[in-house]
Formats: structure tokens, sequence, C-alpha cells
């Protein structure tokens, strides 16, 4: 029977570097859903079966919930979620950026070839998150006792 080594449990400086990455990927969140609950009643004419307003209003709750989950909830889960929400934005972002995908299903066509500012700031925020988010992920405490047979 193998014995397993956890990794030692991280002093104040790992406390402190855990802490600082859930503060950046909390912010990054929060100026995503900022910029997308701004700026949703400009794209509420694009519609298809949905509108782009509400994608974008949609965007800016789950990147709110993700914010308040990494800072409050402190799970592997929640950071998790908060990678997946800024990843997601992150890709469908670009694509809409650089490939004219047309109308999806009840997806309106969301293309946009330019580089608003607007776009720049929630493009950054969401790489802060991903990498804020990745650290949490990848630094992780095995608490123990719990062990995995």
């Amino acid at each position: 029977m193998a014995s397993e080594i956890s990794p030692p449990a991280p002093g104040r400086a790992g406390r402190t570097a855990r802490g600082i990455a859930r503060v950046l990927a909390a912010a990054g969140l929060a100026v995503d859903a900022y910029v997308h609950a701004h700026l949703a009643d400009r794209y509420d004419a694009i519609v298809q079966a949905v509108s782009q307003g509400t994608l974008f209003r949609v965007e800016a709750g789950l990147a709110a919930l993700a914010a308040l989950l990494v800072l409050a909830w402190r799970r592997p889960v929640a950071d998790a979620f908060a990678w997946l929400v800024a990843a997601g934005g992150l890709a469908l972002l670009l694509v809409y950026r650089y490939v004219d995908v047309g109308e999806l299903g009840p997806v309106p066509n969301m293309y946009e070839p330019v580089w608003s500012t607007d776009k720049k700031i929630t493009a950054v925020a969401q790489v802060v998150t991903l990498v804020a988010a990745s650290f949490l992920l990848l630094t992780r405490r095995h608490r123990p006792g719990r062990h995995r047979r």
C-alpha cells in the first residue's frame, strides 16, 4: 500500500498569494460584468430568437456570480466556475472579433471586427481572471484526512 504524500500546507506567503489571486479573479470578473451590463441595451436591437443584449446580460450575471463565489465560497468548484466564465467569455469575444460566424440557431450574428476600448478592457479583465483562477486551481491545498482510494 503506497502512502500518499500531500504538499505541505502553505504558509503565510501561500495564503497571501492565494488571497491576491482571489481578489484579482473577482476584480476581472467584476469588470467583465460591468462592461457587459453597461453595453447590453446598445445590443438589444440585434435579435434572432434572443437579442445580443440579452446574451450580454447573461454574461454579466454569470460573471457577477462567479466574482462573488470566488471571493466568498473559496472552493475549487467556485474557482473552476470563475475560470470557465472567463474562458468562455474570452473565447466568444475572440471568435466574434475575427470570424463572421453568422446566425447560429437562436443566436444572432454578433460579428464585430473592431477592437473597441470596451472590448480591450473586457479581454484584459478575462485574461487576468484566467491567470488568477488557474493559479487558484493549480495551488489548491488538499485537506488532511481526505484521501482518495
